[in-house]
């Protein structure tokens, strides 16, 4: 190998590793992206906890399946929105 062809296979390593560098997310970038999965699971969660809370307070009696069973859906609708939010962005 002569010095035209190392010098070459050297410029194009460096230019390989800078490309991987600017690609490479940032930790700005991945928080974001944590943070928006945590509220695409937790929200629905939340939301069903509440409407449930709700519902069961208009019941006559004492009862927690409104809230139960709607936390388990907020869990399902959570999980599906995670799930396809991490199959578009990557």
């Amino acid at each position: 190998m002569n010095d035209k062809q190392l010098r070459k296979s050297v410029e194009k390593q460096i230019k390989r590793m800078q490309r991987a560098e600017k690609e490479r997310p940032t930790l700005l970038a991945q928080s974001v992206f944590m943070g928006t999965l945590s509220l695409l699971f937790v929200l629905p969660v939340i939301v069903g906890a509440y409407l449930g809370n709700w519902l069961d307070d208009k019941a006559e009696s004492y009862s927690i399946h409104w809230t139960i069973g709607l936390i388990f859906v907020g869990l399902v609708v959570g999980m599906i929105n995670v799930y396809l939010y991490v199959r578009e962005h990557h």
